[in-house]
C-alpha cells in the first residue's frame, strides 16, 4: 500500500492534541482573515449582471483556492518573501511587505473610486479618463484573484507560525475557502438589498487597505483591533436599520 505509506507520515497529527487545537485555531483564523476577502467579492460581482454573479463568485473563490493550494505547495518559497530586498530609512522591505503595499493601494483605490460612484450616481460608469465601462465576468474573476493573492501570501506566513505541518495548512484552507463559497451569495444578496451596508462595507475595505500599507511599511496594526471596530461599525448599523424599519411600520394604535 504505497500511498497510505506515503500518506502516512503527513497525517501523523492526528493523534496529537495540540495539533488538533493548531487546526481548529487555524480554520477560525482563516475564516476571519477571509472575510475581508468576501466583502471584496460581494461589493464587486454585485455589479455584475445578475445571471452572472454566481457564476462569477464561484469562479473566483474556486481559482482562489487553487492559487492557494499552489502556494502552500512552493511554502518554502512564501517564507523566504519574508526576507529584506532593500532598504529605506532604516527599514528593510521584504517582497512580502512590498505585496501588502501593493495590495492596500490596490484596495484603497478600489474602495475610494466605488464610494464616490455611489456618493455620485450621476458619474456611476466612468472610469479615471471619463469614458464608458461595466464590470465583466472575466474583470471581476481577474480582480478577486488579484486580491486573494494578496490575503493568500499573508495568510500562509501567519499559518507558518503556527504549525510546521502541512496538512493542517492545507485542511485550514479549504475549509476556509468552503466557508466562503456557502457564504459568498448570502452576504452579498443581504448587501446588495440594504445600500447602506454598501458604504458601510466600502469603508472597511478602506480601513483594510490602509492596514495592509501600514503593515507593510513595517506599522503592525493588531488584527483584533481592526475586526473590534468592524464588529462595533456594523452593530451600530443593525440597530438603525432596526430602527428604520420600525419606524417604516404603519402606525396601527389608534386601530381597534
Amino acid at each position: 500500500m504505497p500511498i497510505i505509506d506515503f500518506l502516512a507520515p503527513h497525517f501523523a497529527f492526528v493523534n496529537d492534541p495540540t495539533a488538533w487545537v493548531a487546526l481548529l485555531t487555524l480554520v477560525v483564523l482563516e475564516v476571519v482573515l477571509g472575510i475581508d476577502n468576501l466583502i471584496f467579492i460581494s461589493i464587486l460581482t454585485n455589479k455584475l449582471p445578475p445571471q452572472h454573479r454566481v457564476k462569477a463568485r464561484r469562479l473566483g473563490i474556486g481559482a482562489a483556492l487553487v492559487m492557494r493550494l499552489i502556494l502552500l505547495a512552493t511554502i518554502s518559497v512564501i517564507v523566504r518573501l519574508t526576507q529584506p530586498v532593500f532598504t529605506v530609512f532604516e527599514h528593510g522591505f521584504s517582497w512580502r511587505d512590498m505585496i501588502l503595499i501593493a495590495g492596500g493601494l490596490f484596495l484603497v483605490w478600489k474602495a475610494t473610486k466605488e464610494i464616490h460612484h455611489t456618493v455620485d450616481p450621476a458619474d456611476h460608469k466612468n472610469d479615471l479618463v471619463g469614458r464608458a465601462v461595466s464590470m465583466t465576468l472575466g474583470g471581476a474573476v481577474f480582480q478577486i484573484l488579484l486580491l486573494d493573492l494578496v490575503f493568500s501570501i499573508d495568510s500562509i506566513i501567519t499559518a507558518v507560525g503556527m504549525t510546521d505541518e502541512i496538512a493542517i495548512m492545507y485542511i485550514a484552507v479549504i475549509v476556509a475557502v468552503g466557508v466562503m463559497m456557502l457564504a459568498a451569495t448570502p452576504l452579498a444578496d443581504f448587501i446588495e438589498k440594504n445600500p447602506t451596508i454598501v458604504m458601510l462595507a466600502l469603508g472597511f475595505l478602506l480601513m483594510i487597505g490602509m492596514t495592509l500599507i501600514a503593515d507593510g511599511m513595517g506599522y503592525h496594526v493588531p488584527k483584533g483591533y481592526i475586526y473590534a471596530a468592524m464588529g462595533f461599525s456594523a452593530l451600530v448599523e443593525a440597530l438603525n436599520m432596526l430602527a428604520r424599519r420600525r419606524r417604516a411600520k404603519p402606525d396601527r394604535s389608534g386601530e381597534h
